[in-house]
């Protein structure tokens, strides 16, 4: 997220919901730090600077430890032409901002249920 107070904030509480993080404020170093990092589920403005949301899922997607990653537009375009934009992109999820920590922490269950189930 291009807004750093808030990127933080979310990684904050993202940590205390025993998670690991890392956080970026651009997408094209958005995209360099899911390389190192190879996250199990990214959480990903839309409207960034340097590379956007779309470009960044894209290149995520395109990476062979991006295909299975969860990927989750966080943002605040909501119309059904943005939704469908972040499908296209290759977005798992599309979430409005001000996203309900109730939806993070199903997100974030889900994912963890199924690695759970993975052999």
């Amino acid at each position: 997220d291009d807004n750093e107070d808030a990127a933080n904030a979310l990684g904050q509480l993202l940590e205390m919901m025993d998670n690991e993080v890392a956080t970026a404020y651009d997408g094209e170093t958005g995209f360099k730090v899911a390389r190192a990092f190879q996250p199990g589920i990214v959480l990903c403005d839309i409207g960034m600077p340097k590379m956007n949301g779309y470009d960044t899922a894209r290149a995520i997607r395109a990476e062979e430890w991006g295909k299975d990653v969860v990927l989750v537009a966080l943002t605040g375009w909501n119309q059904g032409k943005d939704m469908q934009k972040s499908v296209d992109a290759g977005f798992d999820h599309h979430l409005v901002k001000p996203v309900e920590v109730d939806a993070l922490m199903a997100l974030f269950g889900a994912s963890q249920d199924k690695s759970s189930n993975q052999t």
